[in-house]
């Protein structure tokens, strides 16, 4: 069947647990196609399509029958659309035929190929004659409604004509279309023989006008109520066996909280063709963190991804973590192939999703099929995550890689408190909007009831990105001092956003900069072979200044800028020949992220480069490793370097920054942080030396200024560095933010209730 339907009154109302019945029908029945019909224009109802709630339509009737598009591919349905068009003389034309009339007035609304006025009812009654001829000379028509507004538009056109020749397009026997509506203006679908139901507060005269014709129901329920009594009433729908899809939205675990992310929080691997698990390597402490929040012995989940074993062996969905330490956290396996996690993750993810987050656009590469895929991944995550809750229960997931798993997993768990975090940065929205489907990004985020981001700028990127893309309000600010920097930094900001309705969602916002694992840090530099490696490291750099650089492979790290600001200062300043050491690791990225080649060829190339100018018998300018170090090892380096220069172009945070000051509180040093204002976490960190990657001659004037720092300023700088990342640690990040979360559920009860 074909359901088309209004959208105002009828689809978008009634009672929430009936629209939600009805929505899953359209979307579990293949049978059922949708058309929206409705008097906005095409422009207003763009929002509704991020709407993950929604049904997408297969058609879309928009400006009372004046527009007609394809809703998969938003292009015009040909012929119909062309022969509405020659019919249309043209917007100025009956503006200049209307404006003779006193007393009406245009209306402010998107609209193509119609105009729509407003009169009042006793002047519209003495006119209404003189409006009729004035539009039959153009050769249009007119209709009105509620006594007071009327629509010049294309003769033979209303919603009732062109819904009649897009069902005959299309190829829909009549009797298998179902119409709806609520006001006079849905009149002429009924009209036009369709079998119909007027839903329940439907306007007084479209009952009137309907109430002789004995293909129209008057319902008694209101909006999608309505439409459900009428399918039951024409016996338009087959009532089958429930769908698996339908069977698992029903379902519900014993997880009261469910974490899903990327990565398990152990490490497999293949042994002699035998599956083992392994302590993480990384080193940032977050999965440490995510853990602890399963200690108290509350039953959880944890869902992530897993490279599922050879075609013909079972996969195990579901094990233990640490049957010792977390006797109740179960990790929910979704099993991916390799080649699905190779494009998911390792190619779509970082070549289409990566660059325009870090403002890199022009990098950015689209596939239609990728795209595909990373959806039909994030449905998977969704209906694992949807499986392992319990009612009521809050779901935490985690970053860019699961944008559209908010979306799915509220479709199938309304019940649900939804979390996420949004761990890199978030772009300006004249840079987001690049992103071909940033709608239905936007409003699968929208499905969410918190949403975490590290600083206020990138969580005020997120709502000008809403309201580029949709009617918006926000419904509450606060100040970003103390805690953050305001204007003296390229991310500060003086207020943030709270709070966002969206549609029918209310959405929490909030700042959280992840902190680091300091505890773990201290407890690492105080074992001997860390305190011996700091010692060998002092040794081999001698006397000299120890400048030390640690991030992964990536052009948004500014490896290479940072290395021409080195030779810079080496060539215009002599005298530090031989007097300064950069140490740069540089963490290659995995093979099958080709996007890098070319990157890491220019940074040897500039680091032999260096080193093939200026190194001496007895100094080497550049210290340049390729590859992981342990994690032992890199807090050995922070704790023997005198300058960390961190200078992303851009950063979602920036962890290395916490660690390099923890390691430094924990050895009693007092190392200058030098920190790019483009990195998340300069807004936070009140004594880092900013500096403006972007900029050469900044970057070489703030790594000299590092170098000649006297004692007392380095001491002031790292006594402000260290409370900060002391009392902000990753164990205060995690408690803040589900505190958050629990109180923008509690505030959504209260203004529900």
């Amino acid at each position: 069947m074909l359901l088309a339907t209004d959208l105002d009154g009828t689809f978008l109302a009634g009672d929430a647990r009936k629209r939600e019945r009805l929505y899953r029908m359209i979307r579990e029945d293949a049978s059922m196609r949708l058309a929206w019909v409705t008097g906005r224009g095409l422009e207003a109802v763009l929002p509704l399509l991020a709407d993950p709630a929604l049904p997408r339509p297969d058609y879309l009737i928009c400006d009372v029958g004046a527009t007609v598009v394809d809703g998969a591919t938003m292009q015009p349905v040909q012929p119909l659309q062309s022969a509405i068009e020659s019919r249309w003389p043209g917007e100025r034309a009956v503006a200049q035929a209307m404006a003779k009339f006193e007393g009406l007035v245009r209306q402010d609304v998107p609209q193509q190929r119609r105009c729509s006025y407003y009169c009042e009812p006793d002047r519209l009654a003495a006119i209404r004659q003189d409006i009729n001829a004035a539009a039959d000379a153009l050769g249009c028509q007119v209709l009105y409604s509620a006594d007071r507004y009327l629509d010049i538009l294309p003769s033979a056109t209303d919603k009732g004509e062109t819904l009649a020749r897009l069902v005959e397009h299309v190829g829909v026997p009549r009797r298998q279309v179902l119409v709806a509506g609520d006001t006079l203006n849905d009149l002429a679908m009924f009209t036009s023989g369709f079998a119909g139901v007027c839903v329940g507060s439907s306007e007084q005269s479209l009952l009137q006008a309907t109430e002789a014709l004995d293909h129209v129901l008057h319902a008694d329920d209101a909006g999608c109520g309505g439409i459900l009594q009428a399918i039951e009433h024409f016996s338009a729908t087959s009532r089958g066996k429930p769908s698996k899809a339908r069977v698992h939205a029903e379902l519900s675990g014993k997880s009261e909280l469910v974490m899903v992310y990327h990565r398990l929080p152990y490490e497999e691997a293949l042994v002699d063709g035998v599956r083992t698990r392994r302590p993480p390597s990384s080193p940032n402490g977050i999965i440490p963190s995510l853990l602890s929040f399963f200690a108290d012995g509350h039953p959880g989940s944890w869902v992530a991804w897993s490279v599922a074993e050879r075609k013909g062996v079972p996969f195990e969905v579901h094990c233990d973590v640490d049957a010792e330490r977390f006797p109740n956290l179960i990790a929910a396996r979704v099993p991916l192939s390799k080649s699905e996690v190779d494009t998911f993750y390792k190619r779509f993810s970082k070549e289409a999703f990566w660059p325009v987050i870090n403002t890199f656009w022009e990098r950015a590469r689209f596939s239609e099929a990728d795209w595909g895929l990373f959806c039909d991944v994030n449905r998977r995550f969704a209906e694992t995550a949807a499986a392992e809750a319990a009612p009521g229960a809050t779901v935490w997931m985690h970053d860019y890689n699961l944008w559209m798993a908010p979306s799915h997993l509220r479709r199938l768990r309304p019940d649900l408190r939804i979390a996420f975090f949004h761990h890199t940065h978030f772009p300006s929205p004249d840079i987001f909007n690049i992103i071909p489907w940033r709608r239905e990004i936007l409003g699968s985020l929208l499905a969410c009831d918190y949403i975490g981001f590290h600083i206020p700028r990138q969580s005020e990127n997120f709502v000008d990105a809403v309201r580029s893309a949709m009617p918006a309000e926000v419904l509450g600010k606060v100040s970003c001092a103390p805690r953050f920097l305001t204007y003296g930094c390229a991310l500060g900001l003086d207020t943030m956003t709270t709070e966002l309705v969206a549609g029918d969602r209310r959405v929490r916002l909030g700042a959280h900069p992840i902190g680091t694992d300091v505890g773990r840090i201290r407890e690492t530099v105080g074992r001997d072979d860390v305190q011996e490696a700091i010692g060998r490291i002092r040794q081999e750099i001698g006397d000299r200044k120890l400048v030390l650089s640690i991030e992964r492979l990536d052009y948004s790290k500014g490896t290479l800028e940072k290395l021409q600001a080195f030779e810079s200062l080496l060539e215009r300043y002599p005298g530090m020949r031989g007097e300064v050491t950069l140490v740069m690791v540089c963490v290659p990225a995995a093979k099958e992220m080709t996007v890098y080649r070319s990157l890491q060829t220019q940074i040897e190339q500039a680091v032999g480069r260096i080193n093939g100018q200026h190194a001496r018998l007895d100094w080497t300018p550049v210290r340049f490793f390729a590859r992981p170090l342990p994690f032992e090892e890199v807090v050995a380096h922070y704790g023997a370097a005198d300058v960390m220069w961190i200078t992303p172009l851009r950063d979602g945070l920036n962890l290395v920054a916490k660690e390099f000051v923890a390691a430094q509180g924990a050895v009693g040093s007092s190392g200058v942080l030098v920190l790019s204002e483009f990195a998340g976490a300069a807004v936070e960190l009140k004594g880092a030396l900013l500096t403006n990657p972007h900029d050469p001659a900044d970057m070489v004037a703030k790594l000299l200024q590092a170098l000649v720092m006297t004692d007392a300023e380095r001491d002031d700088r790292q006594r402000h560095l260290l409370e900060t990342v002391v009392h902000h640690d990753l164990s205060r990040w995690g408690r803040e933010f589900l505190a958050a979360v629990r109180l923008a559920d509690d505030g959504t009860q209260a203004r529900t209730h």
